[in-house]
This record gives C-alpha cells, sequence and structure tokens, in this order.
C-alpha cells in the first residue's frame, strides 16, 4: 500500500483481492480453529460492530486529510497565479530594457509552471523543475540590479513581488510533497482486513452468501481508490488543473 500511493486503481484492485482473501480466511481457516458457537457468535457480533464503526471513521478521517491537501494545492494554484500576475504588472516600474527582460522570463516561467501542474511523467518533471530553477535565479537577477540601483519605493514593491513569485512555488511543492502518511494507509488496511476476517468468520455459509459477503469488500476498495485518487496530485483522475495561470497566461498573451 505504502509504495502503490501514485497508483489509485491499482490500490483499488490490490485492496479487492486482499479483502476477499480475509473474507475467506476468515471464513475457513479461522472456523477451523476456533468453531463458532452460539455465545461466540453473539459476542462476535458486538466485535464484528465496533470494528467496522472504526473502519468507517478511519475512512472518514482519511478522505478528510485527502480532500483539505487537495484543497489546499488548489489554493496555492490560485495564489501563485495571482503573484505572478502582479509581478507582470509591476514590471512596469522596472526601466524599459529590464521591464522588457522580466515580462518575457516570466511568460516563460509561467509556462513552465503549467507544465508541472499537467505534466503526469516523474522524469520530465524533474526536467521542469531544473528548467524552472534556473528561470527563477534569472528572474531575480533580472529584479536585484535594478533595486540595488535605486532604493526607491516603487523599486521596492517590484522586488517584494518577484519575492511573492518565487515563495509561491514553494509552498506549491510542499504542498504536492504532503501526502496522506505511510502509517495511516497501513493502519487503515490493517483495520479492513481483520474486520473482514471477522465478517467471514461469522458468516454461516460462504457459498450462499458469497454475493452478499462481496459487498462490503468493493464498498471499502472504492473508498480506498477515491482517497488514493485525491490524494495523488499526478497519479490520480481529480487532479487540480491550473484554471488561474491559464486563464493569466490568455490575458497577457
Amino acid at each position: 500500500m505504502i509504495y502503490l500511493k501514485d497508483y489509485p486503481l491499482l490500490i483499488f484492485l490490490v485492496s479487492l483481492v486482499i479483502l476477499s482473501i480475509s473474507i475467506n480466511l476468515g471464513s475457513k481457516t479461522l472456523k477451523k480453529i476456533f468453531q463458532p458457537t452460539a455465545e461466540i457468535r453473539d459476542d462476535l457480533s458486538i466485535i464484528l460492530g465496533g470494528t467496522l464503526t472504526l473502519l468507517g471513521l478511519i475512512i472518514g478521517f482519511t478522505f478528510s486529510m485527502a480532500i483539505s491537501r487537495y484543497d489546499t494545492r488548489k489554493l496555492l494554484e490560485e495564489e501563485e497565479a495571482n503573484a505572478i500576475g502582479t509581478e507582470y504588472v509591476r514590471a512596469g516600474l522596472l526601466p524599459a530594457a529590464d521591464a522588457a527582460k522580466v515580462r518575457f522570463l516570466l511568460r516563460t516561467y509561467y509556462d513552465q509552471r503549467i507544465l508541472f501542474y499537467t505534466t503526469r511523467d516523474a522524469a520530465e518533471v524533474n526536467k521542469i523543475n531544473e528548467h524552472t530553477s534556473e528561470i527563477q535565479t534569472e528572474l531575480w537577477n533580472a529584479v536585484e540590479t535594478p533595486a540595488n540601483n535605486d532604493r526607491s519605493a516603487p523599486m521596492a514593491l517590484v522586488a517584494s513581488g518577484m519575492n511573492d513569485v518565487l515563495n509561491s512555488r514553494g509552498y506549491t511543492q510542499a504542498a504536492w510533497w504532503n501526502r496522506i502518511p505511510s502509517p495511516a494507509w497501513v493502519l487503515l488496511l490493517i483495520i479492513a482486513i481483520a474486520s473482514h476476517m471477522l465478517m467471514g468468520y461469522r458468516a454461516r455459509n460462504l457459498k450462499t452468501e458469497k454475493m452478499l459477503l462481496m459487498i462490503l469488500p468493493l464498498l471499502v476498495s472504492l473508498s480506498f481508490f477515491l482517497i488514493a485518487d485525491i490524494d495523488s496530485p499526478r497519479g490520480g483522475v481529480i487532479r487540480v488543473v491550473p484554471e488561474n495561470l491559464n486563464n493569466i497566461s490568455e490575458e497577457i498573451r
């Protein structure tokens, strides 16, 4: 599960297989070791109910974590677009030659930022990050010299805006690294396996109840898929679309 976080569909398939096997283990293996009596079944109903409740709570908590991180990524994309757009306007305060250079670099820069959001290939993302870092250095150098030569308030405003542009990329990258912790996934899987084994152990006849017993593993696996999909910035179907960056790009061009 730890190494599958970037592959939501694979998480769904693996979870479905593991949970289905857990039901069979509970029904066949546990029953051979501990033959359930009427008293055990009564106690088992209570334990199973508590375990399933705990599983539901953990799934809900993990889903909330994924949604929170997704919302943060969307918010930072908006802030990054605003920072770039604002600095593009402020660049007009620079001398004409410097302003033209900064605006050219900013156009190149937000093209790279759009690629950062839309590219899935890890090797390509590394190249984009390298190119983006080079452009950031050029952007700062293009602002630093005029700001050092002219200590006026307008130059300070331009330098401050460029600082926001550079910082916004760092905040965005940190948000993309901030994923649901692997121990949370492990705990979620352990509780799911335990609850499904208990459910299989409680089943009176696995053959006649097989279709009914497959409903829960299917629903739980779908929940895992949705959590992993939202939590995966590049591997999921639900991703942050750089709408604000695209809008800034259209306005500037």
